[in-house]
This record gives C-alpha cells, sequence and structure tokens, in this order.
C-alpha cells in the first residue's frame, strides 16, 4: 500500500494486511464504524470517536490498541515528499524468473520502497519508490533492482503528477 501525499501533511491511520493474533478474528460492526471514523479523520479523537460509536473514550482506546496490535490499521505521518526532499517518484513493474517471494522480500527491504504488490498480468510485481531526484532512481533501479537475482526486466513509470490517492473505502 502507498502513502497519500497531499498538500498538508497530517498523521492518518492507514489499514493494512492483517497479520496479527487477531487478523483471522472478523471485524465486529463497532470496530468497523472506529476504522471508518478514523480513516474520514486519523486525528479525530478518541471520545469523538466513542460518541459517534456508542462507546466510551477509554473503550474506544481499547480497540483502536486492538486494531493496531492485529495489524488491520497502523498509525502513519502522511507527507508530502517535495516538501521533505524527495522530488521523483515511479512504479516500476518488476519481470520475475523462479520464486516471485524472495524478489519481493528483498524489494521490500529497500529504503527507497514504500510499496510491493505481487500482481496478475504483464508483470510479476509492481513496486512503488520514492527517490531524491532522476540520479537516485536510475541508480536504484539499474544498480539495485535490475542485479536482483531472479529479475528479469523491469519497467519504470515515473510520476509526472499525482492527481488522487484516499484510503476511504470504509469497511466491509
Amino acid at each position: 500500500m502507498g502513502l497519500v501525499y497531499g498538500e498538508d501533511q497530517r498523521v492518518t491511520r492507514k489499514p493494512v494486511r492483517p497479520s496479527g493474533p487477531h487478523a483471522s478474528q472478523p471485524l465486529d460492526e463497532t470496530s468497523k464504524r472506529i476504522i471508518e471514523q478514523l480513516q474520514e479523520d486519523g486525528r479525530r479523537p478518541y471520545a469523538a470517536i466513542g460518541k459517534a460509536v456508542g462507546l466510551s473514550e477509554a473503550a474506544v482506546r481499547q480497540r483502536v490498541q486492538r486494531l493496531l496490535d492485529g495489524g488491520v490499521m497502523q498509525i502513519v505521518a502522511v507527507t508530502d515528499p517535495l516538501q521533505v526532499g524527495f522530488a521523483r517518484q515511479a512504479m516500476i513493474g518488476v519481470k520475475v524468473e523462479g520464486e516471485i517471494e524472495p524478489v519481493a522480500d528483498e524489494l521490500s527491504a529497500m529504503a527507497e520502497v514504500d510499496y510491493v504488490v505481487v500482481t496478475a498480468g504483464s508483470f510479476d510485481l509492481l513496486v512503488e519508490v520514492v527517490c531524491e531526484d532522476d540520479d537516485h532512481l536510475l541508480d536504484l533501479v539499474s544498480a539495485q533492482i535490475r542485479k536482483l537475482p531472479g529479475v528479469r526486466s523491469t519497467e519504470t513509470f515515473v510520476y509526472l503528477k499525482l492527481r488522487k490517492q484516499l484510503y476511504n473505502w470504509g469497511t466491509r
């Protein structure tokens, strides 16, 4: 999952793939409503969320902590990369020979990479990167990504302008 790059630099909470001890447990309606409240405004106070969902502030705090511990969501600071020294963003399509997971793991460990997804279609992996400039992107692609064992080819899609990226899809 990528980051939201808005003009404001708000702290938001974004959902991630469940991976913790509660990952296999379905969310109840109250937890879903808490998540939706936080997707709408990641800075909303627990007391305000409690009023909206019918719980006390302490109960909301406990539920949010369980959601965090369970990997259902995480708290992140969302920044505009241009304002913090990163002038180049790109999506890189990667074709892999052999096992995809080891390549995905290597890519995930790179500091410039903020998003790795296994795909079906023309590419085996899509990788979003944030770099300081074009030279940094060139080095990342040429000297690091293309040299990984199993990488057959790459195609880089340079971002010219980000028009929309949200995390407010709600819950089901």
